[in-house]
């Protein structure tokens, strides 16, 4: 008897945090405020702002070990009259947020490279993802002159990695992600 109520104990503690985790951290506002690109030598590169929920909750879940994984997508598309728009670009940024307890900083790490940054508060991490400048997504030579372009740009963040003790617990749910709304501009030749 026990043993099932020990185990009737961790379901209920899995739900219950599995509905913390899915329900309440990414609550707020997600999405692209500007956009727009510098073309630097022939290399198109987007500046972006971006604003991403900021809540207790996400601060308890990074405390508790579950990182978060920012993403910022960017697509070039070629405009035509009577077929559907082809991709030219497309290319992803992907940072991940986690909270380190032994030194009590917050650190952004690029995904793909090891570039990391560390930060004393949650609020300059935030900061620090909501801004990108100067990120290349395409090279000239890809454009077909006398075409018309268009590049949109969306906004994610998603759940990352969990600690292993959560991990078992969790192991049923789904990854929980949330997207902005494209946006979308013709881009400058």
């Amino acid at each position: 008897m026990t043993k099932a109520l020990a185990m009737a104990t961790v379901a209920v503690f899995a739900m219950a945090l599995s509905h913390q985790i899915d329900a309440d951290v990414l609550d707020g506002v997600l999405q692209v405020n500007s956009a727009s690109v510098d073309i630097v030598h022939s290399v198109y590169q987007l500046r972006a702002r971006i604003e991403y929920p900021m809540s207790p909750a996400i601060e308890r879940a990074l405390n508790d070990g579950v990182a978060l994984q920012f993403e910022l997508e960017a697509r070039i598309t070629r405009r035509r009259r009577f077929w559907i728009d082809p991709i030219v670009a497309d290319a992803t940024l992907r940072r991940e947020l986690a909270f380190h307890s032994i030194s009590d900083r917050y650190v952004v790490r690029e995904m793909g490279s090891n570039s990391q940054q560390s930060f004393g508060t949650l609020h300059d991490a935030l900061a620090f993802l909501s801004k990108v400048d100067g990120w290349p997504i395409l090279v000239a030579s890809q454009l077909v002159k006398g075409q018309e372009y268009h590049i949109s740009v969306r906004a994610g963040i998603r759940r990352g990695s969990l600690p292993a003790s959560v991990r078992v617990l969790l192991f049923w749910t789904s990854d929980w992600q949330r997207l902005s709304e494209w946006y979308t501009w013709k881009l400058p030749s």
